[in-house]
């Protein structure tokens, strides 16, 4: 567990000692995995808007059916929405997807394409 310079460690002058104190040492460790959680929360969030964002280029959709299919991918791969989000992002630069993402990816995209647009 990383402490910071600025909170008072477990004894440290002017933490309560007892029961008091542990309870106190106690709710410091839970706010700090609340914290940490809500920043992983943050991090996965941009994860999938960035994907939505590939795949709404990819399949010239509106981002509500860009989430759609990025949806569709993980619960029809039975991949977890952030794993696939993850690869979608880091395919154009690693020019690597998995194929099962791939294939259904490619699946969803045709499925919610619209009619073609004049003169496109």
């Amino acid at each position: 567990m990383k402490v910071d310079a600025d909170e008072p460690s477990p004894g440290a002058p002017g933490t309560p000692k007892g029961p008091a104190g542990q309870q106190i040492q106690e709710r410091l460790g839970e706010l700090r995995e609340e914290n940490e959680q809500l920043q992983e929360a943050v991090r996965s969030h941009a994860v999938v808007d960035q994907a939505i964002g590939v795949v709404v280029v990819l399949g010239r959709l509106a981002p509500e059916q860009g989430w759609q299919v990025l949806r569709e991918v993980s619960q029809r791969t039975n991949i977890k929405l952030r794993e696939v989000a993850e690869s979608i992002v880091e395919w154009p630069r690693t020019e690597k997807l998995r194929d099962d993402i791939r294939i259904e990816l490619e699946r969803q995209l045709t499925r919610h394409a619209g009619p073609p647009h004049a003169g496109a």
